[in-house]
């Protein structure tokens, strides 16, 4: 059975801390469903995109949308055959990941199958690699990668399943858990084609099927296609440790992993807050309210430590002056947004209630 080597560094312990952060305050929001839809829509979308342009599709993020929506455009066929096939592996990940029990070698097989359907010889989709491959720089022609020989590779994919299938790993936080599986899958390189969408697809499942889904927001693709040359420098740089897969320490990609999670969550965190405050302040004065950039870390500071005084608000807002917030202050207590409570230098700030 697999184990793997790591060491839950104070990096991996700090992205963890600002993952569970931003899972709490998105799956939290009090967003209403055409908001969430929305969401989900974006985030399926750039999934897609990004997930299929990181290994080299030349559509651009608007022809893989009309593509999605079920519109004709002009393009190559393997670009659009990605896309179509993408998008089914994304969905087909909801079904696998409410299948009863454990994970199966058989769920590995069938999102390859999709991810290259039409694209690959029929024999080859679903299929572990029956051939030897090396992974070469397309410029330089130097070897980057010597994966496992073929006939490793069924029993490599089976420790792996029957590793994740355990105790020990039910008690691994998911991030680090799909952290794990999507470097090993990258290494092991299971296939003749479609292995890096396979990877990331098979570690998004450990996601959902851990509770991590975070109402599926969020697209780690799109962080990975952003600047693919870090992305596969830490993939590399535990490549180069030994030739056995089993014998690397991951504590390098793992900080690489979390982090990306972290900072992508942190976004949809954002994003999610500025919605949910625009909604509340609606519901409350009855019409949209425009307020300036400082005045909404204000209010969010606010609402989020029940109120704060002077004090406090002087160090969220630590480039202006005091007057410039106590300008703001007196523009969200004419609106109603928030009131003061004391009338001394020890007064706080709080949301008016409705």
């Amino acid at each position: 059975m697999y184990s793997p080597k790591y060491t839950i560094t104070n990096k991996i312990l700090r992205f963890i801390g600002r993952i569970e952060a931003a899972k709490e305050v998105i799956e939290n929001a009090p967003l209403v469903p055409s908001f969430e839809k929305q969401f989900r829509s974006d985030a399926f979308v750039r999934t897609v995109h990004h997930g299929t342009h990181i290994e080299g599709n030349d559509l651009s993020l608007l022809q893989t949308k009309k593509i999605l929506e079920g519109e004709s455009i002009v393009a190559r066929h393997r670009d659009i055959q990605e896309v179509i096939n993408y998008r089914n592996v994304v969905e087909l990940l909801d079904e696998l990941a409410f299948k009863r029990g454990g994970y199966e070698v058989s769920m590995l097989l069938d999102i390859h199958k999709l991810t290259v359907d039409k694209l690959v010889p029929e024999q080859e989709a679903g299929v572990f690699r029956r051939v030897q491959v090396v992974i070469k720089n397309e410029e330089t022609g130097d070897v980057i990668l010597r994966p496992p020989a073929f006939v490793e590779v069924p029993h490599l994919i089976e420790d792996l399943i029957e590793w994740l299938n355990s105790d020990g790993a039910k008690d691994i936080h998911p991030v680090i858990l799909a952290g794990v599986v999507h470097y090993f899958l990258v290494a092991a390189h299971p296939f003749v084609e479609g292995n890096g969408r396979t990877a990331r697809a098979f570690s998004t499942l450990v996601l959902i099927k851990s509770g991590y889904d975070i109402k599926k927001f969020f697209s780690l693709e799109e962080h990975f296609d952003a600047d693919p040359f870090v992305y596969y420098q830490a993939l590399s740089l535990v490549d180069k440790q030994s030739p056995s897969i089993n014998d690397r320490d991951l504590t390098t990609w793992l900080e690489y992993f979390t982090e990306v999670v972290a900072i992508e969550l942190e976004k949809v965190k954002e994003k999610v807050r500025r919605i949910s405050l625009d909604t509340r302040l609606k519901l409350k004065v009855g019409e949209q309210i425009a307020l300036t950039e400082r005045q909404v870390r204000l209010v969010e500071y606010i609402s989020d430590t029940g109120g704060a005084g002077m004090r406090e608000l002087r160090r969220v807002l630590d480039m202006v002056s005091e007057d410039t917030i106590l300008r703001d202050l007196r523009v969200l207590l004419e609106k109603g947004i928030i009131k003061k409570e004391g009338s001394t230098k020890a007064a706080r700030y709080v949301i008016a209630k409705k």
